[in-house]
């Protein structure tokens, strides 16, 4: 561990996770989290307002126990990073408020970071240095992304998109429909080890000739499986639980692991990155492994706990801001429930005398003459 890499905490706060995460370079140090998945189950999914009541309360404990981890102090940090977005309005603002606020008391550079970014980012903790350019395969419960990244901290492209419900969506819809519970990702997993992925020929989106070759679609494929349980019922049948999963499980990584070793073919690129919280999918893995591995092509994968939302990939993706000199955020830094992933972090604006009024989100500025009177 080299005395002179960035030490960067990370507070990621875009859905329903709580994380804080500490860096030292490409060491992990502390990973964090406070959940409140469980608050919402009830309600069969992500609540925006209960999760930015979970952030709110979760926030100073869960700084304070990944300090405590780490065994650093504050002050040391060399910088403070947040998701800045993509996620919930609500949730980021109470990351991004944080962050201001340790940043500003700590006299530290504040990095407001993308959080899609952030998934590739994470790898670097586990498997050393990304490559560059790096293939990326995000699969979560908003995004199903193909990404090619040039550089981590300024070039990162959108190669492929889900057009309508991300893989990870599908998941929770397809479990609500079996009565599985939420969230639907684990439960499937776990219950199409027991089914037969053959059982039942369920649609692949968008794998025409004439479709778009790297972009996603699992609506119809949703639709096509809920029909298919209900003709079941209606005939009066028991649904095959196991078998449903499996075959609906195989339709979703079969397209994932086929368009993402394309796109590495069609570019050139020799390592494929899959993260986001699908890609603790044990068939996504095998399947990409294997579909790889005929292609000749480098599968990284973090591990489950580094692939769903984590403090961790966001501290990551600030220390390599950090190393590689990008200018921070200010502190008019506002959250961005809609930021691009072309955006790999929100910079100073060079301009500091321009017209604010007109800026969407701003928070009021903080300055120590308000502060101190």
């Amino acid at each position: 561990m080299a005395a002179d890499e960035p030490l960067v905490l990370g507070i990621e706060t875009s859905c329903d996770e709580t994380g804080v995460g500490i860096v030292h370079g490409t060491t992990l140090l502390a990973d964090a989290v406070a959940s409140s998945v469980d608050t919402h189950a009830r309600f069969g999914g992500v609540v925006p307002e209960i999760a930015s009541r979970a952030h709110l309360e979760a926030m100073v404990p869960t700084i304070e126990r990944a300090l405590k981890t780490a065994g650093v102090s504050a002050k040391d940090l060399d910088g403070i990073a947040v998701t800045a977005g993509p996620g919930l309005a609500g949730a980021l603002l109470v990351g991004v408020s944080a962050a201001k606020a340790y940043a500003y008391a700590l006299g530290k550079p504040l990095y407001g970071v993308n959080h899609l970014a952030s998934h590739i980012c994470v790898d670097q903790l586990e498997h050393g240095r990304l490559p560059e350019p790096t293939m990326a395969l995000l699969v979560s419960g908003g995004h199903s992304s193909l990404l090619l990244s040039s550089d981590i901290t300024s070039d990162v492209r959108p190669m492929g998109a889900t057009i309508d419900d991300a893989a990870g969506e599908a998941f929770d819809k397809i479990a609500r429909v079996l009565d599985l519970g939420f969230p639907g990702g684990p439960v499937i997993d776990r219950l199409a080890k027991e089914g037969d992925p053959g059982a039942i020929a369920f649609p692949r989106g968008l794998s025409g000739a004439k479709d778009p070759a790297y972009d996603f679609s699992f609506s119809g494929l949703k639709t096509a499986v809920a029909r298919w349980i209900e003709a079941k019922r209606n005939a009066g049948e028991d649904v095959p639980v196991r078998d449903v999963a499996a075959s609906f499980q195989e339709a979703v990584v079969d397209v994932l692991t086929r368009k993402a070793v394309r796109a590495c073919k069609d570019e050139g690129v020799d390592h494929l990155m899959i993260g986001g919280g699908v890609a603790a999918n044990s068939r996504l893995r095998a399947l990409a492994q294997e579909r790889c591995e005929r292609a000749g092509i480098r599968l990284r994968v973090p591990r489950p706990g580094l692939c769903t939302d984590n403090g961790a990939m966001v501290a990551a993706l600030g220390a390599e801001m950090v190393a590689r000199n990008r200018r921070p955020s200010d502190l008019e830094l506002s959250a961005d429930s809609s930021l691009p992933v072309t955006e790999s972090h929100v910079p100073a604006a060079h301009d500091h005398g321009h017209d604010h009024t007109h800026d969407h989100d701003h928070v009021h500025e903080v300055s120590k003459e308000n502060l101190y009177p």
